[in-house]
């Protein structure tokens, strides 16, 4: 069967919390076909596996995309380096130590990591790092289809680096040609960068294209 072919239900079946479906694997060919239709895993400790479409869908126009002066100002001396797949499974690995609030645990569970390594080995899955002398002190994945892009989670080990990660990631897309990210959800910080949320009717429109 080809990715390009549904196995999930349409998205217009999600439930109120865009709850879609359950069950299936953690396969390069079900989280690339999914991704293709609007629809991502969010496991949960116990539980077959999640599949969300939500009724909202978080994302970010690049033409929105700010950064305060003032963050701007601070990171003028920072002796940061960019890089991009230099080690994903590190950037993963951390994401899903990150401390979050209002949330308990990771999603990001041992069987994701796993699934999402063999994603970015197919070629699927990116990682965008932020090096300070050799170190990696923070950085963000997601998952790069075409001209669509989701950004699936974020971490940092110094103050700032998320937003500097952010910023240099918007950047990479927009030399790449896309013109807008899926965050899935707006965070206090990417409502701050100009995040918003769309109905998924007009996402799915934007996927689509």
């Amino acid at each position: 069967m080809k990715s390009s072919q549904p196995i999930f239900p349409s998205v217009d079946q999600a439930d109120e919390q865009g709850l879609l479906a359950y069950g299936g694997e953690l396969s390069v060919h079900f989280l690339e076909n999914a991704y293709r239709h609007g629809i991502f895993p969010w496991p949960q400790v116990g539980l077959p596996i999640l599949w969300f479409a939500p009724p909202q869908r978080g994302i970010l126009d690049f033409q929105d995309f700010h950064l305060p002066s003032r963050f701007l100002r601070e990171i003028k001396n920072k002796n940061w380096e960019f890089k991009i797949d230099h080690d994903f499974q590190s950037v993963i690995c951390e994401c899903a130590k990150q401390k979050r609030k209002r949330q308990k645990g990771t999603w990001i569970l041992p069987e994701m990591i796993l699934a999402y390594i063999d994603f970015h080995e197919a070629g699927f899955a990116h990682s965008f790092e932020v090096y300070e002398k050799g170190r990696l002190i923070g950085g963000l994945y997601g998952v790069w289809l075409g001209d669509y892009f989701a950004g699936e989670s974020m971490f940092h080990l110094e103050t700032g680096v998320s937003k500097f990660a952010l910023m240099k990631t918007v950047e990479y897309l927009k030399k790449k040609g896309l013109t807008w990210m899926d965050t899935q959800m707006v965070t206090p910080l990417l409502k701050s960068f100009g995040g918003k949320e769309i109905p998924r009717k007009e996402f799915m429109e934007r996927l689509n294209k």
